[in-house]
């Protein structure tokens, strides 16, 4: 029931432009080029333009998507755009062309199954499929590792995108603009999660460890700005979000704010040494402390085993301290089978304050008498050597 409810969630969800705004031909030489279906002229302005490079993409569920990959020769990050609904590439490059050359980035954008000239029909999962093999041709293809990756997600794009960054613990960043909490609390304002609902994305944001913006207009009648101030606040790793006075849905790019801000975190992002990551992601996953326990491994049960410390110097098994305590119910304990008043092994004891008849002392509260010889060892009265016949 949940999975037909989910298969018709998705149609009500996905708005691909129909017809698409470009095709995808190959060139003689063997190129990919994209061309506009209105002007039959390619989307890039010069058929022979290196900087752009369209791609056909194949994906774990079967289809063939699109993607762009626009170079910049002064990129240190590259960035994974996933667009919002009602759009295709077509429509999107020159945006594309506008943000790699403002952020001085490289831009990989993709179309979605059944978006532009991809194959296949739009649902949930398939953008799931989608942006883990367009993350798997940056790797393979371009040589790009999450260390230098940062993701972005637009409205619905949102989704795979946290998808993909709740995998990726060492992503040097995520945006989120106009993002969503989930599927159908764009709908409703529910407080509670159905089963059916698609694109949780309130569970995953959870999982991100790497630096999350969120930009998010506050007129924004399609997904209310109340979507991107709880993933905002939900987010392990908050960057400084971005609330544009004023601003909708599909217009944030216009506002100067945007590009300003967008700026900012690239160049934080890109200043981000290797150790600071460190320190972030083991505060992020907030490992315990190193202690002296250590676990048996022969035991089935993983029991815990630990040495004493000292009562003085709190060293594991000093044997340089005094370990007697000024407790009266506490009994001495041997320092080789760690038993109270063992009398087996070297015993422990305290020395008797009358001290040792060897040092001219004649207590007869120091006369010890062999439990097996039933002879008065003379050296047993310190506490110091047993006796020779034990």
């Amino acid at each position: 029931m949940g999975c037909c409810i989910s298969q018709l969630a998705a149609k009500f969800a996905f708005f691909p432009p129909s017809p698409a705004t470009y095709q995808v031909k190959k060139k003689d030489d063997g190129r990919l080029v994209a061309v506009s279906t209105t002007s039959s002229m390619p989307i890039s302005g010069a058929a022979d333009d290196l900087s752009l490079d369209v791609l056909l993409v194949d994906t774990k569920r079967g289809n063939k998507i699109v993607a762009f990959y626009l170079k910049n020769p002064y990129a240190k990050l590259t960035v994974l755009y996933s667009h919002g609904n009602a759009a295709d590439l077509g429509q999107l490059y020159d945006l594309f062309v506008q943000l790699k050359a403002n952020l001085r980035v490289n831009l990989m954008g993709y179309d979605y199954s059944g978006y532009g000239a991809s194959t296949g029909k739009p649902s949930e999962f398939d953008t799931y499929a989608d942006i883990e093999a367009v993350y798997d041709c940056l790797q393979t293809e371009y040589g790009i590792s999450q260390e230098d990756l940062i993701l972005y997600g637009q409205s619905v794009g949102s989704g795979p995108t946290l998808h993909l960054a709740a995998k990726l613990p060492r992503l040097r960043g995520v945006v989120l603009h106009s993002g969503i909490l989930s599927g159908l609390r764009v709908l409703c304002h529910a407080n509670f999660t159905f089963c059916f609902d698609i694109y949780k994305n309130l569970n995953k944001i959870q999982k991100v460890k790497s630096p999350v913006l969120v930009i998010h207009g506050t007129e924004d009648d399609v997904v209310n700005w109340l979507h991107g101030n709880g993933l905002w606040k939900m987010s392990r790793d908050p960057y400084e979000p971005l609330w544009i006075k004023g601003g909708g849905h599909c217009n944030l790019e216009l506002y100067p704010d945007y590009i300003r801000h967008l700026c900012r975190f690239i160049q934080e992002m890109e200043c981000m040494t290797t150790e600071i990551r460190l320190k972030k992601i083991k505060q992020t996953l907030r490992l315990p402390k190193r202690s002296d326990t250590t676990i048996s491994t022969n035991c089935c049960c993983q029991v815990k085993c630990r040495l004493p410390n000292c009562l003085n110097c709190s060293k594991v098994s000093c044997t340089k301290c005094c370990y007697w305590p000024k407790f009266p119910k506490w009994k001495p304990k041997c320092l080789v089978c760690w038993k109270p008043s063992c009398l087996g092994c070297s015993c422990t004891l305290p020395k008797c304050s009358c001290a040792c008849p060897e040092c001219s002392c004649a207590c007869p509260k120091c006369s010890f008498t062999c439990p097996k010889c039933s002879c008065t060892c003379p050296k047993c009265c310190c506490w110091s050597v047993k006796c020779s016949c034990w």
